[in-house]
């Protein structure tokens, strides 16, 4: 089966984490997911200046590290992530802004790439941050 994961959970909240742990045992099962798309308060999983307490998951690092090992494309929407602050190389050059911050293995485009992953999935699985 094809899963096509959906996270609007932010990266310190329990959701994000069952998120990380549901695409881990998808995979495990012999499931396809090819994408992972963060938005809203979900872009922030692609924020390289993450840094949590030591006794709590490093789920941003996870997913990059997930998604190196099993050729999942990370996805933020680039209107949330440019409004919470995460950029790449290209948008911190042309904005003028002194650093980019998108972690490794993300990457930023539109909700044109959510609709793709929607349409080419058996399922859509939803991980919000409210609960």
């Amino acid at each position: 089966m094809k899963i096509a994961l959906l996270v609007t959970a932010p990266p310190h909240h329990e959701n994000a984490w069952h998120a990380l742990q549901f695409c881990r045992a998808a995979l495990a099962r012999g499931h396809a997911v090819p994408r992972v798309f963060f938005y809203g308060e979900g872009a922030g999983h692609g924020n390289l200046l993450l840094l949590p307490p030591q006794d709590e998951a490093h789920v941003s690092r996870d997913w990059g590290r997930l998604a190196e090992a099993h050729a999942i494309e990370l996805v933020v929407c680039v209107a949330a992530a440019l409004k919470r602050g995460v950029m790449d190389a290209d948008t911190a050059r042309r904005e003028d802004k002194p650093v980019a911050n998108l972690a490794p293995g993300f990457l930023i485009s539109g909700l044109g790439q959510l609709a793709e992953a929607m349409l080419e999935a058996d399922r859509l699985v939803s991980f919000p941050g409210a609960t």
